[in-house]
């Protein structure tokens, strides 16, 4: 998302922490590979540059995506925000995607560089900082706003209505980016979810209110599937019958969701694998 849209880091700054950066014209992407006088290389995840209209870097950015706590990660940001600084001589912030709310906390706390005599805070993107967007207008004008507020808050008590607001945003975007977009969301979201996700769409499809895009059907369909060999492997195992290597791969390789309901209707009566995938 950042490397591909290089202002939207400096965008959430100001959005949602009131940052004021320094006025510039554009915005690259830079090295990022910290290096310092002794053999020892730091690599950030994204370090952004802001530039001024000769081309100056006036404000760097270090961006870091944190899936869990790292102790190690609190010596190595200041290295990373230092290091920028000094090579750019110019103001420099870390900025944290945590979309975990425990580790969002975490890595929001101040480092201390000793005695108190010096600290790092990184800016955070967590469930905190990104709103729950669930306006379409909203989505709509803030698209990535609205993906990260889905992976912020979409496994919570509006979590449908997050996704949803997020997913029909994505219909502004070109068809890749659109495609990344949905499988980020997809797959931050738990199974419970997912299947609620795919039981209103498979709904609202039903009732012909929705056509959602065929990389996003792909993934329901995907799923859809996922839950009916579930069931199908469960109902099998409660009725103890038992399955060799090839009647298992037969139902593993089955991508066809009306065989699979006959399958599962099958079970009932049935007294071997062979009366259920008759």
């Amino acid at each position: 998302m950042f490397r591909e849209n290089p202002p939207l880091a400096a965008h959430f700054l100001g959005l949602l922490f009131h940052l004021e950066v320094p006025r510039h014209v554009a915005t690259r992407v830079a090295d990022a590979t910290l290096d310092q006088l002794i053999p020892i290389e730091f690599r950030a995840d994204l370090v952004l540059e802001l530039l001024d209209e000769a081309e100056s870097v006036v404000f760097a950015i270090v961006l870091e995506a944190q899936r869990d706590t790292k102790p190690r990660k609190k010596f190595t940001w200041p290295v990373y925000v230092t290091v920028a600084r000094a090579e750019r001589e110019c103001p420099t912030v870390a900025l944290v995607l945590a979309i975990d709310a425990e580790v969002a906390l975490w890595a929001a706390e101040r480092i201390d560089l000793g005695a108190g005599r010096g600290t790092i805070e990184p800016y955070v993107l967590g469930p905190k900082t990104v709103p729950v967007v669930t306006e379409s207008a909203v989505a709509e004008k803030e698209v990535e706003l609205a993906v990260l507020s889905a992976m912020a808050h979409g496994n919570g008590p509006q979590g449908l209505t997050v996704v949803l607001t997020a997913l029909a945003a994505l219909a502004q975007l070109d068809r890749e980016h659109a495609a990344v977009y949905f499988q980020i969301i997809w797959d931050v979201l738990r199974e419970p979810m997912q299947r609620a996700l795919e039981a209103l769409v498979m709904q609202r499809q039903t009732e012909g209110q929705t056509n959602f895009p065929p990389f996003a059907q792909q993934i329901f369909d995907r799923g859809a599937r996922e839950g009916k060999r579930d069931a199908l492997l469960r109902l099998l195992a409660r009725a103890g019958i038992a399955l060799n290597e090839t009647e298992r791969a037969r139902i593993d390789a089955c991508t066809d969701p009306e065989i699979l309901d006959h399958w599962i209707d099958n079970v009932i009566g049935a007294k071997t694998a062979g009366d259920v995938l008759s």
